[in-house]
């Protein structure tokens, strides 16, 4: 039996979910792979998916996608590492997968938009990762992030928390949220920050997935 496929099995994935994870070799295929999942736009409430679950329901948000990332990196023999950012009120968080080549981090990321995704492992330390996705992380036209949390390293968590789960992975957030953070703007400048422009705003209506029953406007 192939290693990686064996470790999925340990995990608890089905065979099928462990052969389908286990082709994929870069974090260029596994960015790809997640982001071929349809956005999960929980019509029913709130969701927290397992592993199993996105790739049985085949929706995905980000903390969703992030999940499928680490599983993937840990059946490659890499280590599943996943980092919070936090956001000001009124404005969601945002769960990315880690991993590095050499002394370099980069970033798995599932996003609807177009600026909250895949960072080629080119940044020195996490709080540059994090500060990559500062300027255009807005609510409107405020920039709203504000915090990146320490690797949290799903090895020290039960794969039943988050790769078998069938119900909301509720210990996995609340072990994301109560992380340790770290501010990205400095204290007496948040007041400071410039708005985004217009230009911006618009931009952020670009979407990779619609969401369903919304009529998509054609242009004359």
């Amino acid at each position: 039996m192939k290693p990686r496929i064996s470790r999925g099995l340990k995990l608890g994935l089905p065979r099928s979910a462990a052969a389908r994870l286990s082709k994929l070799r870069s974090p260029q295929a596994v960015q790809d792979f997640v982001t071929a999942v349809p956005m999960n736009f929980e019509p029913d409430g709130d969701t927290a998916l397992s592993v199993t679950q996105v790739l049985r329901q085949r929706r995905a948000h980000c903390i969703e996608g992030a999940f499928v990332a680490a599983c993937a990196f840990w059946m490659a023999g890499q280590p599943p590492l996943l980092m919070d950012m936090g956001a000001a009120d009124g404005d969601d968080d945002h769960v990315i997968a880690l991993f590095k080549r050499g002394q370099y981090w980069g970033a798995i990321s599932k996003s609807n938009g177009p600026y909250l995704r895949y960072r080629d492992p080119i940044y020195r330390s996490l709080r540059e990762l994090a500060l990559s996705y500062f300027h255009e992380y807005t609510k409107g036209r405020r920039k709203t992030l504000l915090t990146y949390s320490v690797p949290v390293d799903l090895r020290r968590v039960s794969p039943k928390l988050w790769v078998t789960n069938p119900k909301f992975c509720e210990e996995m957030v609340d072990l994301l949220t109560n992380a340790r953070h770290f501010k990205l703007v400095p204290r007496g400048l948040e007041k400071k920050l410039r708005r985004a422009d217009m230009v911006d705003v618009r931009a952020h209506k670009l979407n990779e997935y619609e969401r369903p029953g919304k009529k998509r406007r054609i242009k004359d």
